[in-house]
């Protein structure tokens, strides 16, 4: 079988987000982390890494008990890019796609999941991207292992989105009707509106 790992991104500090750490917010009785981890758990990965940075020791404690491989980034200041660099480096090596994992998302399913890994194992060599009803891309993305040298030398805060907008033509694209699925929390109100659909 094709194995796909995981990387889980939790370093960041959430500025937008104000004093708190977003990703240890209660969404409907679960922090934002753990409500992740938990569907990325329950869908066919082979693994997963959680990158962690900001407040490391509180986002662990919130994944206690989950079967996951933990990496810190000494360097998570400099953004999201250097968190996909430590989590490519820290994935098993015998992963043949990984898929990347922003940990603000609260709506994301393992079935969602589960069709970006069955979409790759038919193909192996393009990315995966969810495709919106307006022709955007959107996270979480899952990368081919040809591309893992060029996700172990991002830096900055953008991720992999520069890299994904010159690869646009060379993506293979699943269309996303319920575009609430992809919704991330960088704001407070972001996260009204995450508790509200969850029912708080």
């Amino acid at each position: 079988m094709v194995k796909v790992g995981a990387i889980l991104l939790a370093a960041g500090a959430s500025r937008r987000f104000g004093s708190e750490n977003k990703l240890l917010t209660d969404i409907g009785g679960l922090p934002l982390i753990r409500r992740v981890a938990e569907e990325i758990a329950r869908s066919s990965v082979n693994g997963i890494v959680v990158v962690t940075g900001c407040d490391q020791s509180l986002v662990e404690g919130a994944l206690d008990g989950l079967v996951l491989n933990f990496t810190y980034n000494p360097n998570w200041p400099a953004g999201m890019g250097s968190s996909i660099a430590v989590g490519i480096s820290a994935l098993d090596p015998d992963a043949q796609g990984a898929l990347v994992v922003p940990g603000d998302m609260p709506f994301l399913t393992s079935s969602l999941f589960d069709s970006l890994i069955l979409a790759f194992r038919e193909a192996q060599i393009e990315p995966i991207v969810f495709l919106t009803s307006a022709g955007e891309q959107r996270n979480p993305v899952l990368w081919p292992r040809r591309f893992f040298p060029l996700l172990a030398s991002l830096r900055g805060a953008e991720g992999g989105k520069r890299l994904l907008a010159s690869l646009a033509g060379s993506c293979k694209a699943l269309p996303v009707t319920n575009e609430v699925a992809l919704a991330d929390v960088d704001t407070p109100k972001d996260l009204a509106f995450a508790k509200l659909e969850r029912g708080r």
